[in-house]
């Protein structure tokens, strides 16, 4: 970036500091008359953004109030969203980013991100160079194609890859110019976008087949081409056959992971082994019975036999310990075509099928039960109360997004299971008052894992990614579960101290990756946890800070390139 001054440098956001600016900047950079009088300590700032941001009244409002914020002065944004990450994580990503995503193009300022369009094949290595950023190190692409529990939204969907990588900054420091997110609109099978004037994406139904595969083929190319093997590619909201399919596809050759898949699966697995923590029982103990067998609930339920296997049971024992339920029923092997099914036949059983959740409850006798088929009340009061009666501490995860699709509520899960259940969800709930109790409901939001585990991969310049480092990354964060946390009923840290948590994952998940042999840079640091710390985003102002912005000084990440 060349230098900047006056009005150029106040509508520059990575380097804007409004009225945080000094007398001596604003001689130096030409900003006499452009501001008030008054100089503001980024503290205020942060203060008045919140006295802002609370006033609004309207969920989507403050979305908006949000991302101009980070068009008009990033630092600013960023510091906000590490001061009161647990009030803002909800607006910026689940569940307030699902209503974001369905009124996007109707939002639609200021561009954000790359749209790569179908139509685009055969010049997407030419159109990456348009990003605006010289070295790209991290991207979270969709298709738009299952956009949260809300369907297909199309071009709509890039409010996901942006809240996520809002996330990698905010939460894990990644620096936001090293990170792109991308939307491959490939078009749109909703109608109702195809037929509304004010839609942003191409007005065509979805492409499928060979014209689909050939431009994720060409993307991936690429991106390793521009910027390398070592740039992470996170897939995000890809419909269920694409996920699983790409992932497979790709997953060796490329720096690449499927957070719908892998990173859920972390995050739900550091919940239960937490979970048996407060029930002071082990994994191989438990059976757990699924509603829902799609990519979040598949990644789960393979993580977690990959944990029970680490744990001393053989793998056809641990997948027999696990049952789902899809939209044709309990998932048995007397189903039509079902030993084709890669990802469901493991845990097919020799059993009647069935779709009564009731009745497949008192058959399999689960002790716990997990939510991911985007089921509102699934999980109802004869379900709650059954599972009462198999479990003195029954383990509920209701983790369909967004909030209007949870299988049950905190407080229906308390109330029916006499308190004494484990419960935790995947959108926020309020805290829930039991006869005298107060209950905290862990959020196993993704946010736990994705950003900790991408800043040890973009760090150690890991070129595959495999399974084990999400087990890796759960029992990270299953161990940063305090006592404290498990006795006011969250089996997650925390959100005050998510920063700290994220970066204490990344830590462990690096120090594997040198172990095992997948980190690319040399000399190996000796302290993973500083090395890692050193190259974290700095969206705090000072002097060193603006003048390296401005100036161009050289960042910790190309000191080990």
């Amino acid at each position: 970036m060349q230098k900047l001054y006056g009005v150029d440098l106040l509508r520059e956001p990575n380097v804007n500091k409004d009225l945080a600016f000094t007398t001596r900047e604003r001689e130096v950079y030409k900003l006499k008359g452009l501001l008030p009088a008054a100089i503001r300590s980024q503290e205020l700032q942060v203060q008045i953004i919140m006295d802002n941001l609370r006033s609004i009244n309207s969920d989507l409002g403050k979305y908006m109030f949000l991302r101009d914020l980070q068009d008009h002065n990033k630092r600013l944004f960023y510091r906000v969203l590490q001061v009161h990450t647990r009030e803002l994580m909800p607006i910026v990503y689940t569940p307030i980013v699902g209503l974001a995503c369905q009124k996007y193009s109707l939002i639609f300022k200021r561009p954000r991100g790359m749209f790569i369009t179908i139509n685009d094949a055969g010049r997407i290595f030419e159109i990456l160079g348009n990003c605006g950023e010289p070295e790209i190190k991290a991207i979270v692409v969709t298709d738009g194609e299952r956009i949260l529990g809300l369907g297909d939204l199309g071009a709509n969907g890039m409010g996901i890859p942006v809240g996520k990588m809002a996330l990698y900054s905010a939460i894990a420091g990644i620096p936001p110019e090293l990170t792109l997110p991308v939307t491959l609109d490939v078009g749109t099978n909703n109608q109702s976008l195809l037929d509304d004037p004010y839609y942003i994406g191409l007005k065509q139904r979805r492409a499928t087949g060979p014209h689909y595969d050939q431009l994720v083929d060409e993307f991936m190319e690429a991106v390793v081409k521009r910027w390398g093997r070592s740039c992470l590619i996170q897939f995000e909201d890809f419909g269920n056959k694409n996920a699983f399919r790409l992932l497979s596809k790709y997953k060796k050759d490329y720096c690449t992971f499927n957070d719908d898949i892998q990173g859920t699966a972390s995050v739900a697995v550091a919940g239960m082994l937490a979970s048996f923590r407060k029930t002071n029982t082990k994994i191989n103990q438990h059976r757990f019975l699924f509603l829902g067998a799609g990519e979040a609930a598949l990644g789960i339920a393979h993580l977690l036999t990959m944990a029970m296997v680490e744990n001393g049971m053989d793998e056809e024992t641990a997948n027999s310990q696990i049952w789902l339920i899809d939209s044709q029923g309990l998932v048995t092997q007397s189903r039509p075509g079902i030993r084709d099914d890669e990802h469901k036949w493991p845990f097919a059983k020799n059993v009647k099928n069935t779709k009564d959740l009731m009745e497949i409850v008192n058959l399999v006798q689960p002790s716990c039960l997990i939510g991911a088929a985007a089921v509102p009340g699934a999980f109802n009061e004869s379900i709650l109360k059954r599972m009462a009666e198999l479990n003195k501490n029954p383990i509920i995860f209701a983790l369909s997004n967004p909030t209007s699709k949870a299988e049950c509520t905190a407080e229906q899960a308390y109330q029916h299971t006499d308190g004494r259940c484990v419960f935790a969800s995947g959108s926020p709930f309020d805290n829930v008052v039991y006869k005298g109790q107060t209950f905290v409901p862990g959020q196993g939001n993704n946010a736990y894992i994705f950003p900790g585990v991408a800043l040890a991969i973009m760090a150690c310049q890991v070129h595959e990614i495999v399974d084990e480092v999400f087990l890796v990354a759960a029992n990270a964060l299953a161990e940063q579960v305090s006592k404290e946390d498990l006795n006011i009923g969250s089996v997650y840290p925390s959100l005050d101290n998510i920063n700290e948590v994220s970066l204490l994952l990344a830590a462990r998940v690096a120090e594997w990756f040198f172990n095992k042999g997948y980190a690319n840079v040399r000399p190996e640091p000796d302290d993973k946890y500083l090395f890692l710390k050193s190259r974290l985003y700095d969206a705090l102002y000072d002097g060193s800070n603006f003048t390296k912005h401005v100036e161009e000084s050289h960042h910790a990440w190309h000191q080990h390139d």
